[in-house]
């Protein structure tokens, strides 16, 4: 069904009826030269302006890709007001195969739509982007984050994303357990690309036990022989049902836990670095009645939000890394919200970034 315009009629709901929708502007971005055809959402901009990644993927349908964007850029509100930064949610899906119509062409045609909002929304990279894009987009947009140090970027923001995760980790670890320390926990990492395998280097220097599973077995590969003992299992199905396993982490795409997933989670904490994990609205309550705690992926994979917030500014590694270690505090203060106020913490997360969204809009 659609409305008179032709526009898929459940996306405009979305956008001004649901609970999911609330976007402040959502633009549809169209160059027939290049093939672009893209859409950048903004959700709010209360804190700050937008600041949100862009997606390059070959989604089934424009309506799907709006949805998408509408539920990343919704998702990055919280996660910028939760990391503390001066920053509201946007996000950018541009529609398509990045391996076969990605093109310079196509990059500065992005890039001069989002210099046309004007600096209310920051875009940086995200699945299918990566830093070389971003400097493409960058000649185009001074509204730029995740650019190579060679054009006055920080570069791969994935480095602190998995550094947020670990430091989550460690949290759940002292909430649970009542001690930060991951030694001889086993760890479970669905997805180990970008930030994935950083997230082995640090469970392994703490002396963690670390399982792992990819649907690219090359990376897998690359992963056990540079680490033995690192153990490598056949996909998420069988990674989730691991006796023993004391952390999952999904770092993959988003959906991870869903009906199918939680009943047979034998983990006892998920931190991972994947956006949108929670399937639908629910499932943090079916994870809190199985005694798994939940640490916000919003809230634990921030790491790289704040790297790229911090490159508007003139980056400093030392600056980022220091704020990125607050995400232990943030997460356990969440935690204790979740105890305190009888909800999830997936709850909790969301009540404490709303209520710094809410005191910063302007009262009437």
């Amino acid at each position: 069904m659609t409305d008179v315009n032709g526009a898929p009629a459940d996306v405009l709901h979305t956008l001004f009826h649901s609970d999911q929708g609330g976007h402040e502007q959502v633009v549809l971005c169209q160059d027939r030269a290049s093939g672009l055809k893209a859409v950048i959402a903004l959700h709010s901009t209360a804190l700050g302006p937008a600041l949100g990644g862009t997606r390059f993927y070959p989604y089934a349908s424009e309506a799907e890709a709006v949805a998408d964007a509408l539920n990343l850029a919704r998702g990055m509100s919280y996660k910028n007001a939760m990391a503390g930064l001066d920053h509201g949610g946007g996000k950018a899906v541009i529609i398509g195969d990045p391996e076969r119509i990605k093109s310079e062409e196509l990059l500065l045609a992005y890039g001069r739509f989002v210099a046309s909002l004007g600096g209310r929304y920051v875009t940086a990279c995200d699945v299918g982007t990566y830093v070389a894009d971003m400097d493409v987009v960058a000649r185009e947009c001074r509204w730029t984050t995740g650019r190579s140090p060679e054009n006055g970027g920080a570069g791969d923001s994935s480095v602190l994303t998995s550094f947020g995760v670990y430091q989550g980790m460690r949290a759940a670890a002292q909430h649970l357990w009542g001690d930060p320390t991951l030694r001889d926990r086993t760890v479970g990492i669905a997805g180990v690309g970008k930030v994935g395998h950083h997230l082995v280097e640090h469970l392994l220097a703490e002396g963690a036990h670390v399982v792992v599973t990819d649907v690219r077995k090359d990376v897998v590969r690359g992963i056990t022989e540079r680490h033995p003992s690192v153990v490598a299992v056949a996909d998420t199905d069988a990674l989730i049902r691991v006796e023993n396993l004391d952390i999952y982490a999904p770092c993959a795409l988003g959906g991870a836990l869903n009906d199918d997933t939680v009943p047979v989670l034998t983990a006892k904490v998920v931190c991972g670095a994947a956006n949108n994990q929670l399937a639908h609205p629910g499932v943090e309550k079916d994870l809190a009645d199985r005694g798994i705690l939940y640490a916000p992926d919003y809230v634990v994979n921030a790491g790289g939000v704040i790297q790229v917030a911090d490159e508007l500014h003139g980056f400093d590694f030392d600056r980022c890394k220091a704020k990125a270690s607050k995400i232990y505090d943030t997460t356990l203060a969440i935690f204790a919200r979740a105890k305190e106020d009888g909800i999830p913490p997936a709850a909790a997360a969301d009540r404490i970034a709303e209520q710094r969204m809410a005191e910063a809009r302007p009262r009437p």
